[in-house]
């Protein structure tokens, strides 16, 4: 488990909120006020704890994440709203800062309303628990997981400044973004455009680009905090690229991860207009149900990612469409190619590679993607 870099404390613990006592709370503050970027969903119900972030990470700078799961505070109007104020408040009041100073997250089901007497009351007894201590990190992964079978984090230690960070999602996972919450801190310096410009670079080719089933949460968001505490500004295109490390690999554990997945396919389509054209078919073929389900049995069934490229509505040369599984070719020039069957199938009995080949053109993108598998299908048909 990692260590937050220099300059952050954090705690996590039970504050009332799960009915099983397990940790459902985590607290990241800096010592001293930190440059701060965000990304949130797009959806339009987002929930009030997205909304109230969005305006506190306007001016580039915060304090604190406190992070709660079990309860989305989502869909629950004008009291949500006032109970993302409280919890905003709450720390403010602990930490000594301004409630405009700290970013709100929420995970869990849409609909219950959070018991905010004992949330604060817990927000209390973690601002007096915060710790650079690795057991402190440990806790407040443990503290933002839902359906999570593991906590998740990730670490890159750069020329005297270091990133670090935490994060929780397993299922309602499309772009943009998944049900996913991530803090992530540096103790490198940075200017709040840059924060800003470096964490949607690296969110939009790694969370952005994480399909486990194909619906989009009320409650996402990735927070970065950087503290500056090391006293190094590094190269903007090496942050950014190390920054896209730890979320990559963030991502590829959410994608293990989720709800009942067996295997983690990546799908890449080339030869598209341009990148936007080229993931939109991407999305489309890892919306299908009729290919995660393929990818389930390990099926090179290349007439369902056909359908799938043909209702994405982006043009598309089919005459000289090219798919391939591992490598393997199975459609080339846009006509079935042989290929040995039983032996492709013994090659897909685990995580994968497709290939779509679309045209000549320079659009390229990635999509990280889970199979559609039963126990999917009844962990989620299960009454909540």
């Amino acid at each position: 488990m990692i260590t937050h870099p220099e300059g952050f404390v954090a705690a996590g613990g039970h504050v009332g909120i799960k009915a099983d006592g397990s940790h459902d709370m985590a607290l990241v503050a800096s010592l001293e006020p930190a440059t701060v970027a965000a990304v949130f969903t797009t959806n339009r119900a987002a929930a009030p704890p997205v909304s109230l972030s969005r305006l506190h990470v306007a001016d580039g700078r915060a304090r604190a994440v406190v992070l709660n799961s079990g309860c989305a505070n989502a869909g629950t109007g004008a009291i949500g709203q006032a109970h993302a104020l409280r919890m905003a408040g709450r720390v403010a009041a602990a930490l000594g800062c301004a409630p405009e100073e700290v970013v709100i997250c929420s995970t869990g089901p849409i609909g219950p309303r959070l018991p905010i007497e004992s949330v604060e009351a817990g927000i209390d007894r973690l601002a007096a628990a915060l710790s650079g201590a690795d057991t402190a990190s440990k806790d407040a992964a443990l503290g933002i997981l839902t359906t999570d079978t593991f906590p998740k984090s990730s670490r890159f230690d750069g020329d005297g400044w270091s990133i670090g960070a935490i994060a929780k999602g397993a299922a309602m996972c499309r772009p943009d973004m998944a049900t996913m919450l991530a803090v992530i801190t540096t103790d490198a310096a940075l200017e709040p455009s840059d924060a800003d410009a470096a964490l949607r670079a690296a969110v939009d080719t790694t969370f952005n680009s994480l399909n486990i089933d194909g619906c989009q949460s009320t409650n996402d968001t990735v927070v970065l905090l950087a503290s500056g505490a090391s006293g190094v500004v590094p190269e903007f295109e090496a942050f950014t690229a190390a920054l896209g490390e730890v979320c990559e690999s963030l991502a590829r554990q959410m994608a293990r991860d989720g709800e009942e997945t067996t295997k983690v396919v990546d799908v890449v389509v080339e030869g598209a207009a341009d990148a936007t054209d080229a993931k939109a078919i991407a999305l489309a073929i890892t919306d299908s149900d009729l290919v995660r389900s393929s990818f389930y049995g390990g099926d090179p069934n290349w007439g369902r990612v056909l359908q799938a490229i043909g209702q994405s509505q982006v043009p598309a040369d089919l005459d000289a469409l090219e798919i391939r599984y591992e490598g393997v070719p199975v459609v080339v020039a846009g006509e079935p190619a042989s290929f040995d069957r039983p032996g492709l199938v013994a090659r897909l009995a685990g995580d994968f590679l497709l290939e779509v080949v679309v045209g000549d053109g320079a659009g390229r993108a990635r999509v990280i993607a889970a199979d559609l598998t039963p126990g999917y299908v009844e962990f989620n048909g299960a009454p909540s």
